[in-house]
């Protein structure tokens, strides 16, 4: 059976960084003028008044101090509150193929492998900037690629899933080497004037190099010794945006058309679901959390990752054995378990054990569990 390895990472990290400081004076000054705008009917007891943020509420809240965005001038204008991307003409490179031009690269440069060399591209993110055509073959283009290449959207998990479905791919023999990018515009989604999520999101994105072991030359290796995914419907997590807007007459700037989340169901949720995921994974390998060196979880939020720590490992895992990088990127959708796996996967040792989780809308949950070659 072919064994299948991660060869090469890397990251593309926008140039922008908003801390929370000034992430809520943007919103405050906001609820001052939409307070002030409806200030007869919050007095006659028709409005509620809307109630501040602070930089404290969000960093209990979910651990996160700071974000990368593509464009921070438009979200910190208390009037617009949202990235200003420029219009990109058609004979351009799209702005997701373009942060994935980055990453792939480095990637490519970690593995030893040339662009030509990759039979298989795949995007995959939790939104894309255009139906068609894909970006993955837009980027296939880009590089120089060879073979093929498609999008897929599994929202939060759609790193893992295209993990799998690369490593599939390899392991039948259809390609040799393939290349997953996690092109994430998580600050076009974000609803900046909700004061439970306007924190949540950051711009990222990611790239992997998976190819078959006997032809893998880099010195640093990770055999994908299993994948396991799963799904289950909830309208916890949603964002109504789509090409049936327009023909159903619906307003797209309403705040359902951007990210919407019950956060405590979701934590209520999701947790049991994920730690299950990965214990019954690790399991079917003869594997249990004690095995386990290092896990790369979803970057969405610490409490969560914390709770899943404990109930895989059995004990309070410290920021060496579950990597955060919350803190600094925010929430960056599918690309954030493998910046954790881009950053701190060096010390690892040959024989160490490691697991790359992801989890969010849908629900759904993808579980890799690699060994250090």
């Amino acid at each position: 059976m072919t064994n299948v390895v991660i060869t090469g990472t890397g990251l593309f990290t926008p140039e922008h960084a908003i801390d929370n400081d000034a992430l809520v004076a943007t919103f405050n000054t906001w609820v001052d003028r939409e307070n002030a705008r409806y200030s007869q009917a919050i007095a006659a007891g028709e409005r509620e008044p809307l109630a501040y943020s602070s930089s404290e509420f969000i960093e209990k809240a979910s651990g996160i101090k700071s974000r990368y965005v593509l464009d921070a001038t438009g979200i910190l204008d208390p009037e617009r509150m949202r990235p200003r991307l420029p219009v990109r003409q058609n004979d351009e490179p799209s702005i997701q193929c373009e942060m994935a031009l980055d990453a792939a690269r480095q990637a490519l440069t970690a593995a030893g492998v040339k662009a030509q060399d990759i039979d298989l591209v795949i995007v995959a993110c939790s939104n894309l900037e255009r139906a068609y055509p894909a970006v993955a073959v837009e980027l296939q283009d880009a590089l120089g690629a060879g073979g093929y290449g498609y999008d897929m959207n599994v929202a939060c998990s759609s790193a893992t899933f295209a993990l799998e479905a690369a490593a599939n791919a390899i392991v039948s023999g259809s390609v040799k080497r393939a290349l997953v990018v996690n092109p994430e515009i998580c600050s076009a989604h974000l609803n900046f004037r909700d004061r439970d999520s306007h924190f949540i999101f950051g711009d990222a994105c990611t790239a992997m190099v998976l190819e078959a072991d006997d032809i893998a030359t880099a010195p640093t290796r990770f055999e994908i010794l299993g994948t396991r995914l799963v799904t289950r419907f909830s309208n916890a997590i949603r964002n109504n945006a789509g090409f049936l807007n327009r023909v159903t007459d619906s307003d797209p700037l309403e705040s359902d058309k951007l990210f919407v989340q019950e956060g405590r169901r979701v934590f209520k949720e999701v947790c049991p679901l994920v730690a299950k995921l990965i214990t019954d994974h690790l399991a079917s390998l003869e594997l249990s959390g004690e095995d386990v060196t290092r896990m790369w979880l979803h970057q969405a939020n610490r409490h969560m990752n914390d709770l899943i720590g404990r109930k895989v490992l059995g004990f309070e895992p410290d920021e060496t054995q579950a990597p955060i990088i919350l803190d600094h990127y925010a929430n960056t959708s599918s690309a954030g378990s493998i910046i954790a796996f881009h950053l701190h996967h060096d010390q690892l040792e040959t024989g160490d054990i490691g697991v790359i989780c992801s989890f969010g809308a849908g629900y759904s949950a993808g579980s890799v569990v690699v060994r250090r070659c």
